[in-house]
């Protein structure tokens, strides 16, 4: 693999890699997944051990971890979403299957298997990768060097010697800048699933070469998983028993809205079935005024329903995008949850994650010292940018012939990888 770079787009959904060579686009390493070939390589890990012989575990990742998921749900352990908690300081550990993995542990577990899926694309590793990071990592309090430190862990694990460290929005401005026809200040905008990130670029031709000079950047930790959440928390919840009582000594209490807290993180739900709060849940179920709902909530929790529920989710959150008006449908076991949600009522739902967006798209402005005339174009990526709402933010301060969308999976990695030709990278990349 001499004279390639190689950029990774480790996302909190999907993971993406591409190479490129000295000239020419990146390309993307695609994978002979069981259902289709995919280059979106599900940020997924499982995990499998039959009971009567526990030692004989097997780690998946990616799609084939769904696969093995789907087979046997009530034995296998998947973790969507672990990217959340890379930045999380009171994230050490956790326990699967009588093994304790920190997060570095899960992240090389998944990168590891990503590149035995890769084949020969990935056989004969760069010395070097550059990988893409977000502005501001998920969370309420993100500690964003122990996060580096711990991609840096699992990145050697890999095989890598040289391991460089870039902002996402910046990697699809990389791949955006190759369309421009002229010089330009880009404004990109990247959606993910756990952050929504800012960059503002200035590119200019020098020499027969594009010259990009960074401005300014913002991000706030929520995108695509807060979205979802509040789906859950507003159709899903109430028919779990949330916001309903029980019987306690002749009172009559309030269900803990904490147990309802844990559906905010895909990673989490699994976890609940061993806890202490599980076995309170178990107990609500004689006490509750309205036992069914508490009984459908351990039903959920207990045969690990967490991905059919997040499948729901994003049939809906899909469905909303180009429709007005959409039916949510949950059936898993003896639970069916339907509901018809109104765009308008998804948009209240998640104004509180849109006004943090739309603040952090003001501080990327003001960080570049621009105004929104000041941007000649904008270009959104990324699952979420293709909310309406999310889209409306930027039509209310840009011109529609300036917002460009597209590419919203392959742009950052192809762009991280065609960076990689960069003669001076220390402007865009630095080390942990």
């Amino acid at each position: 693999m001499t004279g390639l770079s190689i950029g990774i787009d480790f996302g909190t959904t999907n993971t993406v890699v591409a190479l490129a060579g000295a000239d020419g686009p990146a390309h993307l390493v695609r994978f002979p997944a069981p259902q289709q070939e995919v280059f979106a390589f599900r940020s997924a890990l499982s995990f499998h051990a039959p009971p009567e012989h526990p030692s004989d575990r097997t780690v998946e990742a990616g799609p084939w971890a769904i696969e093995a998921y789907v087979e046997d749900p009530l034995e296998t352990r998947l973790i969507q979403s672990f990217k959340s908690f890379a930045a999380s300081e009171s994230f050490t550990e956790t326990q699967i299957i009588g093994r304790r993995y920190q997060f570095e542990d899960l992240l090389s577990a998944f990168l590891l298997k990503l590149r035995d899926h890769a084949g020969s694309d990935l056989a004969d590793l760069p010395r070097r990768v550059i990988v893409g990071r977000p502005v501001i990592f998920a969370g309420g309090a993100p500690k964003e060097e122990l996060a580096l430190q711990r991609y840096e862990t699992a990145f050697q694990r890999l095989g890598f010697e040289e391991i460089l460290y870039a902002y996402e929005p910046v990697g699809a401005a990389f791949f955006f800048a190759r369309e421009l026809a002229e010089d330009a200040t880009v404004l990109v905008g990247d959606f993910g699933g756990g952050t929504s990130d800012f960059s503002i670029i200035r590119f200019s031709r020098a020499n027969g070469e594009i010259v990009s000079t960074p401005m300014g950047r913002s991000g706030v930790g929520v995108a695509g998983d807060a979205f979802d959440y509040r789906i859950i928390d507003n159709v899903v919840s109430p028919e779990l028993g949330k916001g309903s009582s029980y019987t306690s000594f002749g009172k009559v209490l309030p269900i803990p809205n904490r147990y309802y807290s844990t559906f905010a993180r895909w990673d989490q739900l699994a976890l609940m079935r061993a806890s202490r709060e599980m076995r309170e849940i178990r107990k609500l179920v004689r006490e509750a005024v309205e036992p069914e709902k508490i009984a459908r909530l351990v039903e959920t929790l207990d045969e690990n329903y967490g991905y059919v529920l997040y499948r729901a989710v994003s049939r809906l959150k899909e469905a909303l995008s180009s429709q007005e008006r959409a039916e949510f449908a949950f059936e898993a076991g003896t639970i069916a949850i339907r509901r018809p949600v109104d765009r308008a009522e998804f948009e209240g739902w998640i104004a509180p994650e849109l006004a943090l967006i739309e603040t952090a798209v003001d501080e990327a402005l003001a960080d570049a010292g621009l105004t929104a005339e000041g941007v000649d174009r904008v270009f959104l990526t990324g699952g979420s940018s293709l909310v309406p709402a999310v889209r409306d933010i930027f039509h209310r301060r840009f011109p529609t012939e300036k917002i460009e969308t597209g590419s919203e999976l392959e742009s950052i990695a192809s762009g991280l990888a065609l960076m990689g030709r960069e003669r001076d990278l220390t402007k865009w990349a630095r080390r942990a």
